[in-house]
């Protein structure tokens, strides 16, 4: 559950991130503190190298075993054939100015010791520790070496005798390990604001999330009016919850026009129904004669019919929806089938003295040119019941851009703008007088038809001028 956690991840792979940044940051400065201190200190022993140097070169034995400017018949205390050869070694004399560079002790004492070339040790200072082994000869040259807690330096001289310089390194360990432990509170603290800051920036990041999954839940409930709450839509999380919040509109809106179908469809059908079982209990209730029985049979007929109209158009519908409905591709002759259709319309117009004119360009498609005839049918069966009477219906069809484009317009009372956005929903009708008439779902099926084919139907109208209905067709 701990790792399942997006907002753990993200903390522990920013934490493991900057724990490795700081430590090799510390271990850097560690180490480049410990160079430059041993640099330091080299430097500083190979000056008093070099000044041991100098004061034995003016106070010792000369290259060849005696003083500059001695007596050459006394004795050589350095001559290990001499008569004082078991006598106490005597020191170096430094200067007043160099006696400083190793006076005082403790734990950043510097010391020196000196050994003729046979290993009897020459001179030490008072600060040198008590056993110090002798270096052995190598290269000529100075040397560095690190011994117990002490860094040390020596060189041969070319007669063989030998200087040390060392100094005790307990001083510059505990100010090392004062700075490590400045630096592990330094990178410490580091730390703890760095996993501060990155737990805010995830959970930051993260609540849109946990808006997002809040919202989603509620839903699931069948609360579909509730929306992501995000402030900032600029990132990738708000685009998505912008994204999401569309969805969920138009989830709430598809709910809400499936209870409206399923409304309208039962109060469709509940009327048909009515009518079959009144006529029918009425049939029951007493004798009647023939033409009674007939009139009643009838009146069911016409009920029936109704609702099979009804469920025809409700199973077309729903095929066009799930996407099973057959389209045939085949050419066919668009300015053929829309004069076909008002023919067929024609007698409807006739009674009601509508003229009927028609301009039709031959425009070859490909598609189903049956469903197409539908659709042009009901258009022009709702322009010649919505028209006035001696009115005129104009039916078109020619090509542009590419495309097959008919045309239905009447010279009816036109359409309220409040309506046209509604024309094509099912069961929706512009004029509710004519409710009970008309299902409503003639336009929903010739959007959905024109659709299937690719192509778009359009309405435009304006009142107490007219309607016009544009189809627009791909021709291949």
């Amino acid at each position: 559950m701990f790792f399942n956690s997006i907002r753990w991840r993200l903390q522990l792979w920013h934490g493991l991130v900057l724990l490795l940044v700081l430590a090799g940051f510390g271990f850097t400065a560690l180490q480049l503190d410990r160079l430059s201190r041993f640099r330091r200190i080299d430097q500083d022993l190979q000056q008093r190298c070099s000044v041991l140097m100098a004061a034995l070169q003016r106070d010792g034995p000369p290259m060849g075993g005696r003083r500059e400017n001695a007596d050459p018949g006394a004795p050589n205390s350095l001559d290990p054939g001499g008569p004082d050869q078991h006598m106490p070694p005597p020191g170096i004399q430094l200067p007043e100015r160099d006696r400083s560079l190793f006076e005082g002790a403790g734990p950043n004492a510097w010391y020196y010791v000196l050994w003729r070339r046979d290993g009897m040790e020459l001179s030490r200072s008072e600060t040198a520790p008590g056993e110090i082994p002798t270096p052995v000869r190598g290269v000529p040259g100075d040397s560095v070496r690190l011994r117990d807690n002490s860094r040390e330096m020596y060189v041969f001289t070319p007669p063989g005798e030998c200087i040390l310089v060392g100094h005790e390194l307990s001083g510059e360990y505990a100010e090392m390990r004062r700075l490590a432990l400045l630096l592990l509170g330094v990178g410490s603290g580091v730390l703890a604001l760095g996993l501060a800051g990155g737990w805010w920036l995830s959970t930051r990041a993260i609540r849109p999330i946990d808006d997002i999954s809040a919202a989603a839940g509620r839903i699931a409930t069948g609360d579909l009016s509730q929306r992501i709450d995000v402030a900032d839509t600029d990132n990738e999380l708000g685009r998505l919850a912008a994204l999401l919040n569309s969805t969920f509109a138009r989830l709430e809106a598809a709910f809400a026009q499936q209870r409206q179908f399923t409304s309208d469809a039962a109060h469709e059908l509940r009327t048909p129904v009515s009518v079959v079982l009144t006529q029918t209990q009425s049939a029951l209730n007493r004798e009647r004669t023939p033409a009674e029985y007939r009139e009643t049979v009838e009146a069911c007929q016409r009920a029936a019919q109704r609702m099979r109209g009804l469920i025809e158009s409700l199973l077309d519908l729903a095929r066009f929806d799930a996407g099973q409905e057959t389209i045939n591709r085949l050419s066919y002759d668009l300015a053929e089938t829309a004069r076909e259709c008002a023919e067929l319309v024609r007698p409807l117009a006739d009674a009601r003295g509508i003229k009927l004119l028609i301009e039709l360009v031959p425009v070859t498609c490909m598609g189903d040119s049956a469903r197409i005839g539908q659709v042009i049918t009901n258009l022009l069966t709702n322009a010649v019941e919505y028209n006035k009477p001696g009115g005129e219906i104009r039916l078109t069809a020619q090509s542009k851009n590419g495309l097959a484009i008919v045309t239905v317009s009447d010279t009816g009372p036109g359409i309220a703008a409040a309506d046209l956005p509604h024309l094509f929903e099912r069961f929706y009708r512009a004029d509710k007088s004519r409710k009970a008439g008309h299902a409503g779902l003639g336009l929903a099926i010739c959007k959905a038809i024109v659709e299937a084919h690719g192509g778009t139907i359009e309405v435009f109208s304006q009142q107490n001028v007219g309607t016009t209905f544009i189809v627009r067709l791909p021709r291949g």
